[in-house]
Order: C-alpha cells, then structure tokens, then sequence
C-alpha cells in the first residue's frame, strides 16, 4: 500500500496558498515519538495544526519524499501507519456520505474496487463536543478494510482502515485521518519483513487513533490562505 499517493487535485490548490517549511526545519524532537505514553502533541503543517501521534511514530518525510498536504507516520516495528491529508472540500457530497466517499476513493488509488476487495463496516458521527476542532462543521468516523498492495507489488494485504473525516467549507477543506492497520500480510509483500521481526513496542490500538482524531488542532487558520 502506497503510504503517500497524492490524490485528486489538491496538492496544486495547497501549494497555490501556502508555503510549508520542509521537514527538516523542526526541531528534531518532534520528529521520534518516544516509546512510552499515550503520544506527544506534534506539530502538523510546519505547526499550523497538531495532534498527539501514537509512540513509536516514525515521520516518513525523513526516509522520502511526501506531497505537502499530507504527514505521514508509520509505526516504528509494525507496518501500520498513520496519514494526516488536507483535501479540497467535496461540496457536491453530503455530510453523511462524505466518509464514504473517500474511503472508496483510497480504494481506488489502491487499486481495491472490485468485489470482495474493499468493504465498509460502520459510518458515525462524531460529537463535535468532544473534539479539539471546533472549526469544522461535522466530522465522521469510518470503519472498512480493503485488500491492497504495498508500494505497486502484486502481493496483496488485508488491511483494517480507520477514517477520520473533518469538514471545514469555511476553508473549502476536508481533512481526512487515516489508520492502515494490517490484518494479515502476504508472504510476497514487502512489509512481511516488518511483520515478522521482533516487536520492541506495542502495535497502536484504535484507541489510539480515537485519541489523535479528538486532539487535532487547528492554530493558524492561514494554513487555507
């Protein structure tokens, strides 16, 4: 599974309206969760929104290249990962449907659309009471799994997906949160290596993932231009 395919046209419309600093530019402390803890509050779009991401998160932009509307973050000894992405806002898609919407989207940069191969189990909302970002107008909770492969391979993965959905049409933006979180791996995949060696932290839990979606913060609303 590809951890940072860019997807429809946003990644233009971003780079028309602001200017990230790279990767590079934080303070490394930011950059290694440590191995204990429910996760650190970490700076997300060079600081102009946070989130506490999981222990044992590795920022993916130090080993390639990543589009600027997403972070990326894989575990450091299993092979889930976590991605923040800014989208250009669906106007023409419900509240209720939107979750859906880019779930199936994924499904097809992963190539996951035929039968039996992509699957949604559940779409609620979630309080906006309970949740840091207090600037969108609903935000929505998916639970799915699709069969996909890593990095273009033939080998196919069965992997639980996690969606979080914010919608901001104040700032023409849908911010998705997405948890991959492997269910069984083919033995010809690439990550079978990580899937198989010794763990030296504990596997992120969907508690974990609940605990990002409610910490997200947005600081600096000039990050929409």
């Amino acid at each position: 599974m590809s951890l940072s395919s860019p997807r429809r046209s946003f990644v233009s419309f971003f780079r028309k309206h602001v200017t990230l600093p790279k990767p590079r530019e934080m303070s490394h402390s930011w950059k290694m969760l440590g191995a204990a803890g429910h996760g650190d509050r970490h700076p997300l779009f060079g600081g102009a929104i946070s989130a506490r991401i999981p222990h044992s998160a590795r920022d993916i932009s130090d080993v390639r290249e990543v589009p600027d509307n997403q972070e990326v973050f894989a575990h450091g000894h299993t092979d889930q990962s976590l991605i923040v992405e800014l989208l250009e806002f669906e106007s023409k898609v419900e509240d209720q449907d939107a979750a859906k919407y880019h779930f199936e989207d994924i499904a097809g940069s992963n190539k996951a659309l035929k039968p039996g191969t992509c699957d949604v189990t559940s779409v609620v909302p979630l309080s906006k009471s309970e949740l840091s970002l207090s600037e969108c107008s609903s935000a929505w909770l998916l639970n799915g799994a699709q069969c996909v492969s890593k990095f273009n391979e033939e080998a196919r993965n069965a992997v639980t997906i996690h969606l979080g959905l914010f919608r901001l049409p104040q700032f023409s933006t849908d911010v998705l949160v997405t948890f991959n979180d492997p269910l069984s791996i083919s033995p010809d995949s690439s990550s079978i290596s990580s899937a198989s060696g010794t763990q030296s932290s504990e596997p992120w839990t969907v508690q974990d993932f609940h605990r990002l979606l409610h910490s997200l913060t947005l600081h600096d609303p000039g990050l929409f231009g």
